[in-house]
């Protein structure tokens, strides 16, 4: 089992998600096509770097009240200004559902040629994405799930569970030989279905290896509570070996925490990957060794998507021509060995 967990990341992309995208598009193709039928059918990559016609995008976002939320929104702009033949309207970014499912209808109403949405709340912003694709607008649906497979017609997402077992594969790894190793958890918020899905992973992959989470705390994303959680945490443990953290921002205050209380006799894995906890790892002179990349640049790669499919593209290295209905991003471990090939894709 433990084979499977540590592969688990690496695998998410390249297998499931393009596996399932070839199941779902096979039927465009016909049973009966010999291969350079089904390869003829589809744009490659040189074309879909062409320029085509004009598309507008309507993109709607969470308020930007964290440095992850921050980037993907950036990110969103940045893929737009890279095309010459995108038009991206940005709606005011919103934690309020009623004021996305407005944003959504204006953009509807308005005939944008896609739309990017990153719901506040992926249940409650269900119905409106509906709307929007039985008017013809394709919706691409990124990081919170809608509630119906009917409101996207593509959705990427970041791998919440993938992050926990990358983390708990890293540490086992680490502690090898060590069965009494005290593992302990700060968690983000434990009411949301990611923090969940974060430790589900986290305690499938320590299980693997003969351990499990032997303290855990929650936080909420800030500084203040990673900080508060993390003081909690020590007070209670006097003897650590290693510790996961769900989110880098949080983990600025638990960096905190564990410096006031002058603790140094464990290592500490972040989650989301900042450019802070990159820079600290790569520097090599705390206890934060490796952080797991949560992708921030999951809406930037919505805005590719809509591009490619309101110009009627594929996806040109996929042998199905077509564009899956799911990508799950990876969820690799950074560590001072590795660190320069994403700290370029860090957020703020």
């Amino acid at each position: 089992m433990r084979s499977h967990l540590k592969a688990h990341t690496r695998l998410v992309l390249t297998g499931a998600a393009v596996i399932a995208a070839i199941g779902l598009l096979a039927g465009c193709t016909g049973s009966g096509a010999d291969e350079d039928d089904v390869t003829d059918q589809g744009t490659t990559t040189e074309e879909n770097a062409e320029s085509g016609d004009t598309v507008v995008i309507g993109f709607s976002g969470p308020a930007a009240d964290h440095g992850w939320l921050g980037a993907i929104n950036s990110g969103a702009q940045a893929a737009a200004d890279s095309f010459d033949d995108v038009e991206l309207r940005v709606a005011e970014g919103t934690n309020d559902p009623i004021a996305q499912i407005a944003a959504v209808e204006t953009f509807v109403t308005d005939g944008v040629d896609a739309i990017v949405l990153l719901p506040s709340d992926g249940a409650a912003l269900t119905e409106a994405a509906i709307a929007a694709m039985e008017a013809g607008i394709p919706v691409i649906n990124v990081d919170r799930e809608f509630s119906s497979p009917f409101a996207a017609r593509a959705t990427v997402l970041g791998d919440n569970y993938g992050m926990g077992v990358s983390a708990g594969t890293y540490i086992c790894e680490e502690l090898e030989g060590n069965s009494d190793a005290v593992v302990a958890e700060i968690a983000g918020i434990d009411s949301l279905p990611l923090t969940q899905d974060r430790s589900r992973g986290f305690a499938d992959a320590l299980e693997d290896c003969g351990l499990e989470v032997s303290a855990r705390v929650a936080a909420d994303f800030t500084v203040a509570g990673g900080e508060s959680a993390a003081s909690q945490l020590l007070s209670a443990n006097p003897q650590i070996d290693a510790i996961w953290n769900h989110d880098d921002d949080q983990g600025v205050g638990v960096l905190a925490a564990i410096d006031s209380a002058g603790r140094d006799e464990f290592f500490m894995v972040g989650g989301a990957g900042s450019r802070s906890a990159m820079e600290a790892i790569e520097a090599d002179d705390s206890v934060l060794k490796a952080t797991i990349i949560y992708p921030s640049t999951q809406a930037a790669d919505g805005v590719a998507l809509a591009r490619l499919i309101a110009q009627g593209k594929t996806m040109g290295d996929l042998v199905t021509p077509g564009i899956p209905n799911r990508v799950v991003l990876d969820a690799p471990v950074v560590t001072k060995e590795n660190v320069d090939q994403y700290i370029d894709l860090s957020f703020e």
